[in-house]
């Protein structure tokens, strides 16, 4: 036990001491693109035989609409050795987690949370949960509108940084720089809000969570083409950022067979040591498949953690003189700001730049 309380354990025995269960697991996708909610099945199942009464259970991994209804609700009932009321004399609650990693701005204390129940009196402990612990909760009719919220959210990105991807390859063939599209744009007071183009989508949310929505509307009996276009063209980019690299090497010369890629940053974004999903790792599994020697930098990875799609055995490179200058090509696919930028520009024989970070008219630098 720590001084502040915390303690950390894998004895599921101790769930029958505490007031609250707050279950916060992973919900992948399958390899058809379904759920996977095998970890909040598995999770209920291990935390089952130590519930008591008048406890208060809340959900917070992102999942589709009518989850905490439809799985939940009925296994709360289905507990054989326990008369659970819902309500009553046991609490259900479902709470979307709300979290920006990197962003220094915003905390987990002061973004506002979004809280739900199964029935009054569970809206009412969940709120009074969160309320200790945020400086806002934002109360919402059910769980269902509140598992709609947090897919909404992510959708919007998703969606969003599908357009600007989109238009990134629109002005690249008319020779627009869409970086300076977009600043000018965002000088607009209403009506725009910038998003910025990449070299694919990354991270545990935006990647997966839209795929949830476009999962239950087919049960349904709908189709949500607007996000599986946004999510087509998301998964397209590594393959765009690999042909601007081929191209590239091309112009000196060179294919990518045999050739030096460097690339620059594995996090799915900048700043953080978090690579799920990360689009570094697509790229870098498609420079080895076409035979090139492969190297990265990344302040936060000194090796490449195996993911459940890719096992990498490199170590990171240091970014220095000697790394730049004997790699044949330079790939800038994570803009941390550890990077000597500088120094990149300097030293570098070519630069593939993923995130807008150079100039257009350094003639070695090529936007993907």
């Amino acid at each position: 036990m720590s001084a502040n309380g915390f303690k950390a354990t894998s004895d599921f025995s101790k769930i029958a001491e505490v007031d609250v269960i707050i279950i916060c697991v992973p919900t992948p996708l399958g390899v058809h693109n379904e759920p996977d909610l095998s970890y909040i099945l598995g999770t209920l199942e291990y935390i089952k035989p130590h519930l008591q009464e008048n406890q208060l259970l809340v959900l917070e991994s992102t999942t589709y609409p009518g989850t905490t209804e439809e799985i939940l609700v009925p296994f709360i009932n289905s507990i054989q050795n326990q008369k659970f009321t819902l309500g009553e004399n046991f609490y259900l609650g479902y709470s979307p987690e709300r979290e920006d990693p990197g962003n220094k701005n915003f905390t987990t204390k002061t973004i506002p949370k979004i809280v739900s129940g199964v029935t009054e009196n569970c809206l009412e402990l969940t709120k009074a949960l969160y309320d200790q612990i945020v400086d806002q909760t934002v109360s919402v009719s059910s769980p269902k509108v509140a598992e709609m919220t947090k897919i909404l959210e992510n959708i919007h990105r998703a969606v969003n940084i599908g357009l600007v991807n989109e238009l990134k390859m629109v002005a690249d063939k008319m020779d627009i720089d869409i970086y300076e599209v977009i600043n000018a744009a965002a000088t607009k007071p209403f009506g725009f809000t910038p998003y910025y183009p990449g070299p694919g989508l990354g991270g545990h949310c935006i990647p997966i969570d839209p795929f949830y929505l476009t999962w239950k509307a087919k049960e349904m009996g709908m189709n949500t083409r607007f996000i599986e276009l946004a999510g087509e063209i998301n998964t397209y980019m590594p393959n765009y950022v690999a042909q601007k690299v081929s191209d590239a090497l091309n112009t000196v010369g060179k294919s990518v067979k045999r050739s030096k890629i460097l690339v620059l940053g594995l996090a799915y974004k900048k700043n953080v040591d978090d690579l799920r999903e990360s689009p570094s790792l697509e790229l870098i599994d498609i420079f080895i498949n076409k035979g090139a020697i492969v190297d990265y930098c990344d302040p936060y990875f000194p090796t490449i953690p195996h993911t459940r799609k890719h096992q990498f055995e490199l170590a990171a490179k240091p970014l220095n003189k000697n790394t730049l200058k004997s790699a044949d090509l330079v790939l800038l696919a994570t803009d941390h700001d550890d990077f000597d930028y500088d120094l990149i520009e300097k030293e570098s024989p070519v630069i593939i730049d993923t995130r807008g970070k150079f100039f257009n008219s350094i003639d070695k630098v090529i936007k993907a």
